[in-house]
């Protein structure tokens, strides 16, 4: 017998929005998950023919439930669970970003990129040296007086 809901994180693993049901979970809790613009808990029950929007940045992907499945699916069933409604100017802006480099991390967090590596570097050859480092010579000369 088909269902005809199901709590939303669940959903949403099933039908492979996210890999884990954990990380889909979280995303409820952090209001990135919403039906009719309302953010949702992840034990609220979805039912067939809801419009659920979900915000994976810097996107915001937007789905019509069409039916409820009884476990996870293999990526060539999802299209007979759920339709995409997700605009094309939302893909757009993917392409934009993955075109431009945007990488999606905090300030100073990780590993450099190769951009801030090179102003890393010429930051320590100029202003480093000329700055901190103390001509001796000069340190000496005024100490004779």
């Amino acid at each position: 017998m088909p269902k005809t809901e199901e709590r939303i994180d669940k959903w949403l693993w099933s039908m492979r929005v996210f890999k884990t049901r954990t990380i889909a979970t979280d995303a409820c809790k952090k209001g990135r998950v919403t039906i009719n613009g309302v953010a949702i808990k992840p034990s609220r029950n979805i039912k067939i023919g809801e419009i659920v929007d979900v915000k994976k940045p810097p996107i915001t992907y937007t789905f019509k439930v069409l039916a409820i499945p009884n476990g996870r699916l293999g990526a060539k069933l999802v299209p007979e669970y759920l339709e995409n409604l997700t605009p094309p100017s939302q893909y757009d802006l993917l392409e934009m970003t993955r075109i431009s480099g945007f990488v999606d991390r905090s300030k100073g967090m990780g590993r450099p990129t190769k951009r801030e590596g090179r102003e890393l570097s010429r930051f320590k050859e100029e202003s480093y040296a000329d700055n901190f480092f103390l001509d001796w010579e000069d340190f000496d000369d005024e100490n004779d007086d």
